[in-house]
């Protein structure tokens, strides 16, 4: 069997039995072709399932530098990997041509996305001005508590909409609210005045507050599905003509960078957000400099 045709064997072991999409196909299709041109190059000669037995890591290395004088992107290239590691996943069960070269091979390593955070105005706006979406008081002051905590406490909505009335904190006590994120883990998070206000105008009006009930309320006297905030943050921010990423994870991103600009450190700010990682932290100084950078070529005679 020729490596086209085992090739070929995938795509319809794809469609048929793993129920792929037709894009997808249509993607593992592009890049195993690619792969399997450069190697009738590179080996000189079509291979079959024997040369795709002996490769060597350095053949799949000597691949993958091929595709960055294209100009392909670290994530291009480790998409590509992907679809030819699945490849010899399936060679393995199907022929027996089992090639540890491909597995040992390095993934390149993509680089994530700087976290995008809204201006501090348009932050305020979502804060302040979200509970115009409705007409009913409690659900006003229930949207207004929860973006209002997003923003101010940096919490993912997952955490947020986690809260129990009993983890509010009191007005006669410190303002601190124990918050429990990813892995379990907990961590203490300051709890700003307006915060606290808008907590507490939600609460006059909340229908069941024994402490172990949810603070944060749907329709139908069950916690908020997270959906539904982010249903009501994507019509706000179309009505308000805020941007597509004006999402509650951008509240989040927009409490760290803030805090950033306004002077926070770093340790500070990856223990209010609960970061296991300074790394994960430092992506937001990323955001600091773009910004920065922009007001320089805004403001500067020579930016321009």
């Amino acid at each position: 069997m020729t490596a086209e045709e085992a090739r070929r064997a995938f795509l319809d072991w794809l469609v048929q039995e793993r129920r792929a999409s037709p894009l997808t196909a249509e993607a593992y299709a592009t890049d195993l072709a690619d792969f399997l041109g450069f190697l009738t190059l590179h080996l000189g000669g079509e291979p079959d399932l024997t040369a795709l037995a002996t490769l060597r890591q350095a053949d799949i290395r000597a691949w993958l530098a091929r595709l960055v004088q294209d100009g392909a992107v670290n994530a291009t290239r480790a998409r590509h990997l992907s679809a030819v590691r699945s490849f010899f996943r399936y060679l393995a069960r199907r022929h027996g041509v089992d090639n540890p070269a491909v597995r040992l091979v390095a993934t390149p390593r993509t680089q994530r996305p700087a976290p995008r955070a809204l201006p501090p105005a348009d932050a305020r706006m979502v804060a302040e001005d979200i509970g115009e979406m409705s007409d009913r008081a409690a659900t006003q002051a229930r949207d207004t508590a929860l973006f209002t905590l997003l923003y101010g406490c940096g919490l993912r909505i997952a955490e947020a909409l986690a809260l129990d009335v009993r983890d509010v904190p009191l007005p006669d006590r410190d303002a601190m609210l124990r918050v429990t994120g990813k892995g379990s883990k907990q961590r203490i998070v300051p709890v700003l005045p307006v915060v606290r206000e808008a907590i507490a105008a939600w609460l006059a009006l909340h229908p069941d507050r024994r402490p172990d009930a949810p603070l944060f309320l749907g329709a139908r006297g069950k916690r908020l599905d997270p959906a539904v905030a982010q249903r009501t943050l994507r019509a706000f921010r179309r009505l308000n003509g805020l941007p597509e990423h004006a999402t509650p994870h951008a509240l989040r991103h927009s409490f760290a960078t803030h805090l950033l600009a306004g002077g926070a450190d770093l340790r500070s700010i990856q223990d209010l957000l609960g970061h296991a990682s300074l790394s994960t932290t430092q992506r937001y100084t990323a955001v600091d400099q773009a910004q920065l950078l922009e007001v320089w070529r805004k403001a500067h005679p020579r930016g321009a």
